[in-house]
């Protein structure tokens, strides 16, 4: 097939984007391949008090959801900004990477991304203090993802005060 009719077939909404899950049990060629059959996906950028409730409501205008897997912080067992959305359907993730992602939910801009297929114990967050790791090193006080990063709290208040 030409580069010309390929470029008309593809669709950058449903494509595999170039992150990889560094955890991944196995090698880039099986990755690959279940990231291309997956029925999963990833949301990111989640408020810390978006509620299971609020993911299906819109997560299910795309199709029917099998389940929702809310990420933890491994320390606290509270929300830490993601979530695993699976759908009975390849064509219903689909429809939600095309129609959802970027989207708002609770006043953030969510992204999606496609998941090779969650697996229990992936729910926690992989950070050093028990959430994700990029809540660590973010910098900007932002009170719907806990406030500062974790590193950043250990600046002296009245130096994060200058900050702004």
């Amino acid at each position: 097939m030409s580069a010309k009719l390929n470029a008309l077939n593809s669709d950058s909404y449903t494509d595999v984007s170039q992150y990889r899950d560094q955890h991944f049990k196995g090698n880039r060629y099986d990755q690959e391949k279940l990231l291309k059959q997956s029925n999963t996906l990833y949301v990111g950028n989640l408020s810390f008090y978006t509620t299971e409730e609020q993911v299906h409501e819109l997560f299910s205008k795309s199709g029917d959801v099998k389940r929702i897997i809310i990420g933890l912080d491994k320390v606290k067992k509270t929300a830490c900004g993601f979530c695993f959305v699976e759908y009975y359907m390849r064509g219903d993730a689909e429809h939600a990477m095309r129609f959802v992602n970027g989207t708002r939910l609770d006043d953030r801009i969510i992204r999606t991304d496609w998941d090779a297929g969650f697996k229990e114990g992936r729910q926690h967050g992989r950070g050093k203090s028990g959430g994700q790791v990029r809540d660590e090193y973010r910098q900007d006080y932002d009170p719907a993802r806990g406030g500062y990063g974790k590193l950043a709290s250990q600046i002296p208040a009245a130096e994060q005060r200058n900050t702004f």
